[in-house]
């Protein structure tokens, strides 16, 4: 008999536990879920924080780099001929233009005739 007025005492005593632990651990389990999001959620705008200044500075450079071959064409005009050749060939390479008809000019550059294009052979 003692031994079942025991096993209810006991029983009774990890309800009465389990009721008072119960509540007290889901706070603190949504404690703990509400300072994850927090965390996340700061580690999100110092990633952001962090790539829209990696942005800017890759927009600094990119001005500056603007800025050298603006003044580079304004001191050397043979450097904008260059470029022409080069994104000349590189039409020419791609498959971009299809015939150059070359008339003598005193600058002696090329003109591209787009009008007619060669029939595919």
């Amino acid at each position: 008999m003692i031994v079942w007025v025991t096993c209810g005492v006991v029983g009774v005593m990890l309800v009465i536990l389990a009721l008072y632990v119960w509540p007290t651990y889901r706070v603190w389990q949504k404690e703990l879920a509400g300072k994850a999001r927090l965390k996340e959620a700061e580690y999100t705008k110092q990633i952001m924080v962090e790539q829209a200044k990696a942005e800017r500075d890759a927009a600094e450079l990119q001005a500056a780099a603007i800025a050298i071959v603006g003044e580079a064409a304004q001191a050397y005009p043979e450097y904008q001929y260059q470029q022409f050749l080069t994104a000349f060939g590189t039409a020419l390479e791609n498959g971009d233009i299809k015939q150059v008809v070359y008339i003598p000019t005193e600058a002696g550059i090329l003109l591209v005739e787009m009008r007619r294009p060669l029939p595919l052979e």
